[in-house]
């Protein structure tokens, strides 16, 4: 499919072919017909990405700090690779259309294929097919006038400022900024028996916002502008002001202060800055400011917007998607035309040139719409082809299907991946076709795909590498192996203890195959430098063993905290530590204790385990997100035959052993990405086993959930393997 995106590089804005998406649960399946340019929000992200480096950083100060913080831990090379991956990636843009439905999840009641829908969110992006979750999408009558519909995102947002204002029949509302959501705002304004004053510096806004939905219309600078506002409140002052400009000024939240009547309420829809002058407005008249945030209630609740889990009408009244429906009635009743806001409209192929236009303001702009071809709309293709295929040509040969490449694999997998003419990068699928089509043109894949069947169905992949969201993670892993493809699944191997059966039926089922494929999941400290020294230091045997994790809070509505998508972090992440215990010691876990602190969400991601093992070893893992990420992140203790190995963030490895010391630091850190890559493509080279004996792999998912079981019963747990 097409699709336009920019590069934040650059900021160079071009049409790809790109995979379409797949449809996903809670979600619907649209074929645009239009799609609306944010001349305000899209613009300003060209024109910031534009800038250079030195221009970039002064606009994301922020994230500059990030930058250095991460210098500071991982050092340059992996900061590069991070920092190139964000900006020289395809950037989707857009985030309002309307078109025809043509796929329904199957857990998707109120849509069907073949209705008009209006849809809005980043995944309303400008593309000829867009996957977008039931919560931001509409149903349109049959007639609707798709161009009108296409306002979809911004009529919500203008409804939105327009009810944090909390206006009444006969009440006056001043609009600063009449670019395309002031005018909007204006429209419904007047539909809604409020009369509007509009302003602006731009005359020609100015006049066209007169002609259609303004009683009064001033330009900013005109000459005793306040007193003729007064005038035309009959001396009282604007009932609300909504501030729809985008500037650095702190003239228009000080001039909504100046216009509004006492008691009055200021409302900020536009970027604006909020350091307003105390005296003499809102103080002395008892202002209030509001913020609006973009469509409504629900925005930003991954609980509602992905889930599609609704808020009771009764308890809120406006969410974003009723703020959606609002608009669209509005249009279908023609209680407000929007024909005169769209003053352009491009063919998709030409939509870079809207832009130019644009940026350049070679042209009088207010609303551009993109449109799409719908000819031959049946065919969806969802494979793209980068580079010329090859075939098999030598054995042993390593050709991969990537599932999944986001930040981590992009950082720490991908680049790992040797160079060799017997390694061959086959194909990439990702949620989003534009992250597949970036990583297939970074890394060299030969196509990109949205259709797993081009994974697991082909016979020239014989490797597949998982690293997906957790909750897929043992789907594939079962996919690979049923079609005897080695398999590296980034960890964990999977979230729920019904998984872990099924995963060890089937791969028992291959152990006397043939050609039995291998199966890794990405414990990468194992694998890291300072891990094999003290490795052979200590050798088997009993010993003692500290494992402290300075992890750090992470968003409680992250869906890594969501144990139906990541598990949560016990799950998700602990198990990295109960596996490097089990490397060190040479023995699995028998029996587990668990505790862990209260907190509000119950996410028991501040928690102390005890392990015992069948060698009569004991581990600790202390698993702490409530502290200070200044302090170093992980450290490592094991004491063995009056011996103490001590390692630090996997940067500095001190033994001790009587009055001898043995010290070794790394310039910067070494978790064992790169030796576990390699280590693992290696293997399937020489025809070799797993790199992890499969018993520990099985058994470390295992330990997780009985250290969810010891927390839910306060017992110590005993771990009986049976497999």
């Amino acid at each position: 499919m097409k699709q336009l995106v920019t590069k934040l590089i650059d900021g160079t804005i071009s049409v790809i072919d790109a995979p379409p998406p797949v449809v996903m649960p809670g979600s619907i399946l649209v074929r645009n017909h239009y799609s609306l340019i944010s001349i305000g929000t899209e613009v300003s992200t060209v024109k910031a990405a534009k800038k250079g480096l030195i221009g970039k950083a002064k606009e994301r100060p922020q994230q500059v700090k990030q930058v250095f913080e991460m210098l500071k831990t991982q050092g340059i090379v992996q900061t590069y690779r991070t920092v190139m991956k964000k900006l020289d990636a395809y950037s989707p843009m857009g985030y309002s259309c309307a078109g025809e439905v043509i796929e329904v999840a199957p857990n998707v009641e109120r849509f069907t294929v073949g209705d008009l829908v209006a849809c809005g969110g980043t995944t309303a992006c400008h593309a000829e097919i867009v996957c977008v979750p039931v919560n931001l999408c509409v149903k349109l009558q049959p007639d609707s006038d798709l161009k009108q519909s296409a306002y979809n995102t911004l009529g919500a947002i203008a409804i939105q400022g327009i009810r944090q204002a909390d206006l009444r029949i006969g009440e006056t509302c001043a609009i600063i900024g009449l670019g395309l959501l002031g005018q909007l705002t204006g429209l419904i304004l007047k539909a809604s028996g409020i009369k509007v004053v509009g302003i602006d510096i731009n005359e020609d806004i100015v006049r066209i916002a007169s002609e259609h939905c303004t009683d009064l219309s001033l330009l900013r600078d005109t000459s005793g502008i306040e007193e003729k506002i007064l005038d035309f409140t009959n001396g009282l002052g604007c009932d609300a002001v909504i501030i729809c400009a985008a500037t650095d000024s702190l003239d228009p939240i000080n001039f909504a202060g100046a216009i509004a009547r006492k008691k009055g309420t200021v409302v900020i829809v536009g970027n604006v800055p909020t350091g307003f002058d105390r005296e003499p407005h809102y103080y002395k008249k008892e202002l209030q400011l509001k913020m609006s945030c973009s469509y409504g209630p629900g925005r930003y609740d991954t609980t509602y917007e992905e889930k599609g889990i609704d808020y009771p009408p009764a308890y809120v009244r406006w969410t974003e998607n009723r703020n959606m429906q609002a608009y669209q009635d509005l249009v279908y009743n023609k209680k407000i035309d929007l024909t005169y806001l769209t003053t352009h409209i491009f063919k998709i192929d030409d939509a870079p040139s809207a832009y130019e236009m644009i940026l350049n303001r070679s042209e009088p702009v207010i609303g551009v719409l993109i449109e799409y071809d719908r000819k031959g709309a049946e065919e969806i293709d969802r494979k793209i082809v980068i580079k010329p295929l090859t075939s098999f040509i030598k054995e042993p040969l390593v050709s991969i299907g990537f599932i999944g490449a986001g930040s981590f694999a992009q950082s720490n997998l991908l680049p790992n991946i040797p160079k060799s003419e017997k390694i061959i990068l086959k194909g990439v699928m990702t949620a989003s076709g534009t992250g597949s089509r970036t990583v297939s043109e970074r890394f060299g894949f030969e196509f990109s795909t949205s259709d797993e069947k081009d994974i697991f169905e082909n016979k020239e992949i014989n490797t597949v590498f998982i690293a997906t969201r957790h909750d897929s993670h043992a789907q594939y892993v079962i996919k690979s192996l049923k079609a005897g493809k080695h398999v590296f699944v980034e960890k964990p191997l999977c979230i729920r203890e019904e998984e872990l059966r099924e995963i060890v039926s089937i791969y028992n089922s291959l152990i006397n195959s043939e050609k039995k494929p291998i199966l890794m999941v990405g414990y990468n400290r194992r694998f890291s430098t300072l891990t094999e020294i003290l490795k052979k230091k200590t050798g088997h045997g009993k010993m003692a063993m500290i494992y402290r994790i300075n992890a750090g809070p992470i968003p409680h509505d992250s869906w890594i905290q969501d144990p139906e998508v990541g598990g949560g972090r016990i799950i998700g992440e602990v198990c990295h530590f109960v596996d490097y215990l089990t490397f060190l010691n040479g023995s699995i876990p028998i029996s587990v204790y668990a505790s862990a602190m209260n907190d509000p969400y119950d996410h028991n991601d501040t928690l102390s385990i005890s392990l015992s093992y069948k060698n009569g070893s004991i581990g600790t893992i202390l698993y702490f997100s409530n502290g200070d990420k200044y302090f170093e992140k992980e450290r490592i203790e094991v004491y063995w035959n009056g011996n103490v190995g001590v390692i630090e963030d996997f940067k500095e490895l001190s033994i001790y052993e009587g009055r001898k010391k043995i010290k070794k630091k790394l310039f910067v850190q070494d978790k064992g990405h790169k030796n576990e890559v390699q280590s693992f493509i290696e293997n399937i080279l020489k025809g070799g086993q797993e790199l992890i004996p499969v018993e520990e792999l099985f058994n470390t998912s295992l330990v997780t959930f009985k250290i969810i079981e010891s927390l839910r019963t306060n017992r110590v747990v005993s771990i009986n393997p049976k497999y």
